[in-house]
């Protein structure tokens, strides 16, 4: 899924209430990181919640970035659906280019989500851009 899709959808739902229940089924459709990847080296500082986050770099030209991830909170793993709508599978420099506060304010997340959520979600999106420094 786009972020172009995402955003679709999100607006078509119109409620918060609807977007909150789609936020929850993304979460249900993520992939599961195998146990192995559930390292405290894999593990994101600054989430309320347990997530892991692993990047994969292609082998392809030019180089993008994999990230797979997951939580041991179902709304977690919704917003780590978006987050991989917006960053998986990108070159270092197209993640680089996103602007997560306004992806999230068009979605709506910076006002729906409570403050630790919200300090989760930037150390999520913080992890994501190291990666992408280092890569670049």
């Amino acid at each position: 899924m786009t972020i172009d899709e995402l955003l679709e959808e999100f607006e078509e739902l119109g409620d918060w209430d609807d977007q909150c229940d789609y936020l929850i089924d993304l979460g249900f459709e993520l992939p599961k990181l195998p146990e192995t990847a559930m390292t405290e080296e894999n593990k994101v500082r600054g989430c309320q919640n347990n997530v892991w986050l692993v990047a994969n770099l292609s082998d392809d030209e030019p180089t993008t970035i994999e990230i797979v991830a997951n939580s041991d909170a179902i709304i977690v793993n919704g917003l780590i659906a978006v987050l991989l709508a917006m960053y998986s599978r990108k070159t270092a420099d197209e993640i680089l280019a996103v602007d997560p506060r306004n992806v999230f304010g068009r979605l709506g997340l910076e006002r729906h989500l409570s403050p630790l959520r919200r300090n989760g979600l930037f150390s999520m999106v913080q992890r994501i851009r190291d990666i992408a420094e280092q890569a670049a």
